[in-house]
């Protein structure tokens, strides 16, 4: 557009594709009274408008319109279809820990951070239970709109990365999509993250790892959460 350069000329070519349906439409805009007074012809009037021969200043191009118009169709499509991944979207979350879930959800769904989830609680039968969860592949495994929504918890598995009843001790060590165990240790428990090779430590007196931060949640749905969220950072 005449006299504007870079984004404000993005934003203002954006701008007219959003204000008006059609190209015509747009050309229309450009038509005065007096321009239909004299020419007696829309039709004449609108291609005079394309040409360049009316309207104000630099006239937006028909092909670039067009343009506009299905690119910003296209990122209205997919931004509804990404609304309809996230299973946080819409909910109405008022603990923290499913606010914490909500923020990290689609990162670790499209593996640009890989978080760890540790739990502590009790079960139905009141034994206090524990179990470091891999969110992503839980993400995928299970359906999450029951857990934001409030009607079911997310709970400890024997089937997660590790687990451990603390009454009975119970304990299960399983290795995920994204994570080995590495349980044989002198740093205690650890996890080695498929993707990058590095090393996460969830000894809370110990430096969690490159790339990593251990974040405790105060919540009331849980006796004790921490989320260990490991930024994923893949060679180009």
């Amino acid at each position: 557009m005449a006299g504007v350069e870079g984004d404000d000329a993005g934003a203002v070519l954006d701008h007219i594709v959003t204000q008006f349906n059609t190209y015509e439409e747009y050309l229309d805009s450009q038509i005065t009274t007096q321009d239909l007074f004299y020419l007696e012809n829309e039709e004449m009037a609108r291609q005079l408008v394309e040409l360049g021969f009316r309207g104000s200043g630099e006239v937006l191009k028909r092909e670039d319109f067009i343009a506009r118009k299905l690119a910003a169709e296209a990122s209205r499509i997919s931004e509804r279809q990404q609304q309809k991944i996230l299973s946080s979207a819409g909910k109405e979350l008022k603990d923290n820990f499913l606010k914490a879930l909500a923020e990290r959800e689609e990162a670790n769904r499209n593996g640009k951070v890989s978080s760890i989830i540790f739990i502590r609680d009790r079960n139905a039968r009141g034994q206090e239970v524990s179990a470091y969860i891999d969110y992503a592949h839980r993400l995928k495994v299970d359906e999450f709109d029951v857990y934001f929504s409030g009607k079911k918890k997310l709970f400890p598995r024997r089937s997660d990365l590790s687990f451990y009843n603390w009454d009975r001790n119970l304990c299960c060590m399983n290795s995920s999509p994204n994570y080995q165990v590495v349980a044989e240790s002198a740093c205690g428990l650890l996890f080695k993250n498929k993707s990058d090779r590095k090393i996460i430590n969830v000894d809370p007196k110990a430096f969690p790892g490159d790339n990593t931060t251990r974040i405790p949640i105060k919540t009331d749905l849980y006796l004790q959460v921490v989320i260990y969220d490991h930024v994923l950072r893949r060679k180009i």
